[in-house]
């Protein structure tokens, strides 16, 4: 497959390359798509992409894993109460059951904004479009995860402030982390932990490392975004006004104006 076909005429629109078609349609992360061509998962107009140099068109028939994919529609995003016990991923090798499993027979093909360990409960940031998030997901963005954490061990307040000017575990060096104490009951604390940085396990590296083990971890906010009063399972649609107004960058033609849909 070339960057442009052979017969097509001079001015023909190009279209997009398909790893971003493919991640505005909410397929997969571009990286994702990538690694799906290289598989061999993917086909254009019934032939085997072989190159992510390949461009697509809202008239070509693109099929992954042999299902059609729609053309990507406008951005919308979700909200959604993970709860443990999921993993965060499309395919899960081990045969566990997966978030998206989960989820309404209805709702379009939709990718994480980031991810939920298996034993992770929370926000989970869920969107039709790889642009939006794509954005999201930005360090430079610095957006505020913020969790409440419930851990067991003897607490030191001193070692947790400490935790906002950083720290290195395992020769793996942390951003700031804002930690603080809640409450106590005999060996057990509530903790609430908020961090611009996200990285895989961080929670529960950083407190492992202040000789805290946690055992429930909950995501209560991704920047502007709360987990509110979403009972677990239970999926409730981002107005797109306030998705506008949180992504600026994002294209008013893109963001979806629908109410928001509570599902559970």
């Amino acid at each position: 497959m070339t960057d442009t076909p052979p017969d097509a005429a001079p001015d023909a629109p190009r279209g997009d390359r398909i790893a971003k078609y493919l991640a505005h349609a909410g397929v997969a992360s571009r990286r994702d798509v990538e690694r799906m061509i290289a598989e061999g998962r993917i086909r254009l107009n019934n032939a085997p992409v072989e190159t992510p140099a390949t461009f697509v068109t809202e008239s070509d028939l693109v099929t992954v894993d042999g299902q059609p994919v729609e053309p990507p529609g406008r951005a919308r995003l979700w909200r959604y109460h993970k709860p443990e016990g999921l993993v965060t991923t499309h395919r899960d090798p081990q045969g566990r059951p997966t978030v998206f499993e989960k989820l309404p027979a209805a709702l379009p093909r939709v990718i994480s904004v980031g991810r939920l360990d298996l034993n992770s409960e929370g926000l989970l940031l869920l969107t039709n479009d790889g642009g939006v998030a794509r954005m999201l997901e930005l360090p430079g963005n610095g957006w505020l995860r913020r969790y409440r954490a419930r851990v067991w061990g003897v607490v030191d307040e001193r070692r947790l402030a400490a935790l906002a000017d950083g720290c290195e575990v395992e020769g793996v060096r942390y951003g700031p982390i804002e930690a603080g104490l809640d409450s106590r009951k005999g060996d057990n604390a509530w903790l609430t932990v908020s961090l611009r940085e996200g990285r895989n396990r961080e929670v529960r590296r950083v407190l492992q490392a202040l000789g805290l083990h946690v055992n429930r971890l909950i995501r209560v906010a991704y920047g502007p975004f709360q987990l509110g009063t979403l009972g677990r399972g239970e999926l409730e649609e981002v107005p797109g006004k306030v998705l506008r107004d949180q992504l600026p960058t994002a294209s008013r033609a893109q963001v979806a104006k629908d109410r928001p849909a509570k599902r559970g």
